[in-house]
């Protein structure tokens, strides 16, 4: 198993709003170990993980860091083990871009863990630039003023254009800067860019209750929104010279909607151990494979 030392931050964030759920995630911290060369002398694969909690996996078995709420068995570690890989893992609840390249709480910033001997990096960022956490509660809190209809739709898109696509369309500079930055430091390296898992049906049928408290109208909406962002992120990673690794597509089918065993995503009432509305240790499994699947097509740069 990949080695870590903890490193401890002080950030807490919302991961919906507390008004809207009665819940908080705390999520904060950050860690990194040097990459090594194994007792024959031949060099690891140097392996660093950069994220938010979707990499991170708030409360799946076993957390290893408290402060950061990761898990040893996020996608990260999945693939690190199977790769036989040296891995640094400071992926983050709770961070944006602006975690990259400063500290977050008392952690030094993610990019301190990259260096030109660095040959893969995975990087799972943009959702809390694009506010959704916020935006979930938002629809939540809505959702008892028309729970048949679509509130949160009628409130992102009043005046008729719709501000979630905005905010998108403004992130997608802040991860194009993260992918440059990734490059300038590690310039041998593989970059995957990691997108979001289905969290809804993708059929945009709902399944409203106290556990999922979005209205009926409101989950196509929702949807939309993040493919959105998944196109966004696509788009960043072809132009900057990465490549996009689909997790939506492989997790359809397992959203928070289904039944306890094919969930991958978890609701306000877990059937498995995961913060809400993250993925729990089904759904980084599904991750850990489809990053596999792209470095399998991926070849790594001449050096």
């Amino acid at each position: 198993m990949p080695r870590r030392i903890r490193r401890t931050g002080a950030r807490h964030v919302l991961a919906l709003g507390a008004a809207a759920v009665g819940g908080v995630v705390a999520l904060t911290g950050a860690a990194a170990v040097p990459a090594s060369a194994s007792p024959g002398g031949a060099r690891h694969l140097d392996y660093v993980a950069l994220g938010d909690s979707y990499a991170s996996a708030p409360g799946v078995p076993d957390q290893v860091d408290a402060n950061c709420s990761r898990s040893d068995h996020n996608y990260p570690s999945l693939v690190a083990a199977h790769q036989r890989a040296r891995l640094t893992d400071v992926t983050c609840s709770g961070a944006t871009t602006a975690e990259m390249t400063a500290p977050q709480g008392t952690a030094p910033a993610q990019f301190d863990a990259l260096s030109r001997r660095t040959d893969l990096v995975t990087l799972s960022i943009g959702g809390n630039d694009a506010g959704f956490s916020s935006v979930l509660g938002t629809c939540a809190r809505l959702t008892s003023s028309d729970p048949a209809g679509a509130p949160c739709r009628a409130y992102f898109t009043s005046g008729g254009h719709d501000r979630l696509k905005d905010t998108i369309e403004q992130t997608a500079a802040k991860v194009a800067r993260v992918v440059r930055g990734v490059h300038q430091r590690s310039p041998h390296a593989r970059v995957l860019v990691v997108g979001y898992p289905d969290l809804l049906p993708d059929s945009g049928v709902g399944c409203t209750s106290s556990s999922v408290p979005f209205a009926a109208g409101d989950f196509a909406y929702l949807r939309d929104t993040e493919k959105e962002l998944n196109a966004m992120m696509a788009r960043v990673a072809y132009r900057g010279g990465a490549r996009f690794v689909d997790t939506y597509g492989p997790t359809v089918g397992h959203d928070l909607c289904q039944a306890p065993g094919t969930r991958w995503m978890e609701s306000l009432a877990p059937s498995m151990p995961a913060a809400p509305f993250h993925p729990n240790a089904l759904g980084e499994q599904a991750m850990a494979r489809a990053v596999e699947r792209a470095l399998a097509c991926h070849r790594p740069p001449r050096r």
